[in-house]
């Protein structure tokens, strides 16, 4: 399973992050299935984003705070989505992608409650 590295790199065009696909991905969360009224934050993250969002279930944070929902890399041309192992407090290698907007099906549909626990 490879894991996610942890510098982060400047928010701009081209490399990984950017605001482009930062955008793309928090325009593709609106229309995600579950938490619909919390607001998820995407954030910068070594290679990608990371997807926060306050804990409306209270089933990671009884007192609703902010949590990790997902990671997202770009490496080399492939897309990789990982998913919170909150027990664990470790990212989970869930799946590699050719597209971004492939990837983000999984992360708003979820409907085994993997990202929005």
């Amino acid at each position: 399973m490879a894991a996610p590295r942890q510098s982060i790199a400047p928010l701009g065009w081209g490399a990984h992050p950017n605001d482009l696909d930062r955008k793309r991905i928090e325009r593709a969360l609106t229309a995600r299935k579950r938490y619909l009224y919390v607001q998820p934050s995407v954030l910068p993250a070594a290679d990608g984003y990371r997807v926060e969002s306050p804990c409306c279930s209270r089933n990671v944070d009884a007192s609703g705070g902010v949590i990790d929902v997902a990671l997202i890399e770009c490496r080399q041309g492939t897309w990789f989505l990982y998913r919170k192992d909150h027990r664990r407090g470790a990212w989970e290698l869930h799946g590699s992608y050719g597209r971004l907007r492939d990837l983000l099906d999984p992360l708003t549909v979820d409907a085994d409650r993997l990202f929005w626990q």
